[in-house]
Parts: structure tokens; C-alpha cells; sequence
């Protein structure tokens, strides 16, 4: 019995690409059953094209400053992906916030992850709005993409207590580390296996529509 198809992922980056390594790790060990068919940038100094281009990944780089407009922009991201026929498409660290049109376009199949406990935090300057509002509980979530701003349903969050020494950038990297990098591979898995959907504007996980996100609880081995 021939095995299902891989499915095909496009990574979209901004910055250093730490969420992209552990993706591609992940794939490349069989964890996640896909192929990573592009990493799409939208800054030509992103660190994370560096070792894209080392590990064979095709790259393409689109600098926003170029485009006129943030649609402008959109249309050419579109006009990239579409011929690559991107099951998945992952945010990963990608700092830019979509037009509704694109998003209408992938939405069902595009990921991102967010660096806070959704709904607290969304935007930018999440750490220091953690510990600014007093939280005792900081960490991320993976979401499907919505026209709302970090208002797509959510997958999954992993969280953890702050310390009293945590300040904003400890708290970057804690969450990075403990949290990201464990969830958002697990999630493309799961969605690459065909075990997470979107279905009528929410998150369906193995059949079921999902009432609140999973957590770190619920990792597979693979991915603790």
C-alpha cells in the first residue's frame, strides 16, 4: 500500500529562523511527514535565509520595501505561493500583518505562532506587556490564520510561571525555548497528518472540534 503523500509546507520568515530550524529538524528526522518547499522572507538580511540556503531549502526574498503598499506586497507573496501549492503555510517569526484578501486566500491552511497566552497580548511587545500587566502565567500559542489580528482559533499553548528575575528579554527567550519550539512543530505535524483542521472558521482536532487549545500536556513524545 503506497504511503500518503507529503504534505508541503512554505515557511515564512522575518527574523533569525529559530522556529524554522526546529521545523525543518522535525521534518527532517520524519516527525513532521512533509517537505519544506520554500522559506519566503521578507527581509533580505533575515538570518534564517543563511541557514535555509545552507541546508538546501529553496529561498525566495521579497523586501517589502519595495512595494508601494502593504497590499501591493501581498499580491507578489501570493503570486509566489501559489504556483508552489503550499499545503501548509507557516508564520515563523514573518512581521507583517496580512491583508484580509491574502488571508481569505490561505486561510484554512496557515499557521502562526504567537509569543503570548491568547486572547492576553496580541501584537507586538508581548513580554513587557506581561510583566506591565502583572501576569503570572507568560508563554505561546499556535493559531490558524484569520483577517482578525491574532484572532484565529487557537491550537495550541504552552505556558509556565515568571520568575521574579524575568525580565523582558529572559522572557523572549524562555518562551522560545521552553514553549516554541516544542508546539509549533507539533502542530504542523498534527496538520500535516491530516489530524488538525479548520472547519467552519474553527479548530477541529482528530474529528473533534477543539473547545480550548491543547497544551504542553498533550505533546507527543517526539516533541516534549
Amino acid at each position: 500500500m503506497n504511503a500518503p503523500p507529503l504534505a508541503r509546507l512554505a515557511v515564512l520568515i522575518s527574523g533569525r529562523g529559530r522556529n524554522l530550524m526546529a521545523l525543518h529538524a522535525a521534518v527532517a528526522d520524519g516527525r513532521i511527514p512533509a517537505t519544506i518547499v520554500a522559506v519566503i522572507s521578507n527581509r533580505a538580511d533575515a538570518g534564517g535565509l543563511h541557514f535555509a540556503a545552507e541546508a538546501g531549502l529553496p529561498c525566495f526574498v521579497l523586501p517589502h520595501v519595495d512595494y508601494s503598499d502593504r497590499a501591493a506586497f501581498d499580491r507578489a507573496l501570493a503570486e509566489t505561493l501559489r504556483p508552489l501549492q503550499a499545503d501548509i503555510v507557516v508564520l515563523a517569526g514573518f512581521m507583517r500583518i496580512l491583508t484580509e484578501s491574502f488571508v481569505r486566500e490561505f486561510e484554512g491552511r496557515m499557521l502562526n505562532i504567537h509569543p503570548s497566552l491568547l486572547p492576553r497580548h496580541k501584537g507586538l511587545h508581548t513580554h513587557a506587556s506581561a510583566l506591565r500587566d502583572g501576569d503570572a502565567e507568560h508563554g505561546a500559542t499556535v493559531h490558524f490564520v484569520t483577517p482578525q489580528l491574532d484572532g484565529g482559533p487557537c491550537v495550541i499553548q504552552g505556558k509556565f510561571t515568571i520568575g521574579a528575575h524575568d525580565d523582558a528579554a529572559k522572557l523572549a527567550e524562555r518562551v522560545m525555548d521552553e514553549v516554541e519550539l516544542k508546539i509549533y512543530p507539533q502542530a504542523v505535524a498534527w496538520m500535516a497528518r491530516g489530524e488538525l483542521r479548520f472547519e467552519q472558521g474553527s479548530a477541529a482536532f482528530r474529528g473533534r472540534p477543539l473547545p480550548e487549545p491543547l497544551s504542553l500536556d498533550d505533546l507527543e513524545p517526539g516533541f516534549r
